[in-house]
């Protein structure tokens, strides 16, 4: 599978970026991860603000690629193009930032308090970590940087 795969499967569309969308995207990461340490808010709701921040950090490098998600279930396409744009090492962490879209949506949509004080902490650690590799990854790989 690679990204003219999804292409053709509809699952993604061409676009072209630029460094403005870059870097409001990296705005609403950055305000995301600061939410999600607000103590005064659930952690329910600081999860979903810390899983939005990883899912803008790999729209990110969706976008730099040439391409935008498309559809039905474009959280799960973005973490799968994470895959192929990132390579093997970082499958495993792909995997956990879609296993937090699926407890995301069940905050978001079906029961409150689902989300422990630990799976806030380890999402915000994770989100701040994912951000100092795409900061990275950007200076490498994409022009503008």
């Amino acid at each position: 599978m690679n990204l003219k795969d999804l292409l053709s499967q509809g699952k993604l569309r061409a676009h072209k970026t630029s460094r403005k969308e870059v870097e409001n995207l990296l705005a609403i990461v950055r305000r995301d991860i600061k939410d999600a340490k607000v103590e005064d808010l659930s952690s329910d709701r600081r999860f979903a603000c810390a899983y939005n921040a990883v899912l803008q950090l790999a729209t990110i490098l969706l976008y730099c690629n040439g391409y935008k998600p498309e559809g039905t279930g474009h959280h799960f396409t973005v973490f799968q193009t994470m895959k192929i744009i990132m390579g093997n090492q970082y499958y495993a962490i792909a995997d956990y930032f879609d296993s937090c879209r699926s407890k995301r949506n069940i905050t978001d949509y079906d029961f409150v308090g689902t989300i422990s004080e630990s799976e806030v902490s380890e999402l915000i650690e994770e989100a701040e970590r994912f951000l100092e590799v795409i900061l990275d990854w950007l200076k490498k790989n994409y022009k503008i940087y």
